[in-house]
């Protein structure tokens, strides 16, 4: 089942609409979307290696200015739009932490989190709960957000067969690997704040 899962997710990564796909991916999970887009980046990457660098540039843009949505989410919509985000994962107790941390650590927790499992959205949202300058936020989360996309591309880019292989003959392990991370980020969030 997983292997034809995996299969059908290369399949779709060749597809002709899969960039647009990637940049609403990365978009929403920059703001609301609990899957980050690495799901499609790196199958989109393997399946053509040429477009490696316009696959992670439009991840970063897509993901920046999704960032932008969250971080309005915060700064306008807190008491509605993003209470709901922040209770839907459980973070109440761990946004609060974070909103504080901004006062004394503001630009390393951008640079820092944006490209770590914590969810970046809560960095969005908690960027502008936090009031954080707007400008700072932005060139941060291009940095941060390039970068991280960036080097998954250009790995993919340099080692892409081998990397295929490690992947296909490691796929269970892996996707718990990818869960875990995933899980993790979010636990991490809640308990570390």
């Amino acid at each position: 089942m997983l292997r034809g899962l995996y299969d059908w997710v290369l399949r779709l990564a060749a597809h002709k609409r899969a960039l647009p796909a990637l940049a609403v991916i990365s978009f929403l999970e920059s703001s609301v979307f609990p899957i980050p887009p690495d799901v499609m980046l790196i199958p989109m990457v393997l399946a053509d290696r040429t477009r490696a660098f316009r696959i992670a540039l439009v991840c970063t843009i897509a993901s920046v200015l999704g960032g932008l949505l969250g971080y309005a989410i915060g700064y306008y919509f807190f008491e509605t739009l993003g209470e709901w985000v922040v209770r839907t994962y459980g973070l109440q107790a761990g946004l609060a932490a974070f909103r504080a941390g901004f006062e004394e650590w503001g630009i390393w927790i951008i640079l820092i989190k944006g490209a770590t499992p914590i969810p970046y959205k809560l960095v969005t949202i908690a960027s502008g709960v936090a009031h954080f300058d707007l400008f700072t936020f932005v060139w941060a989360s291009i940095l941060t957000r390039g970068v991280r996309f960036f080097a998954v591309a250009a790995l993919l880019w340099k080692f892409g067969e081998p990397i295929r292989g490690f992947i296909e003959k490691r796929l269970t392990l892996l996707t718990w690997l990818f869960l875990i991370a995933l899980v993790g980020g979010f636990i991490a969030f809640r308990y570390m704040f």
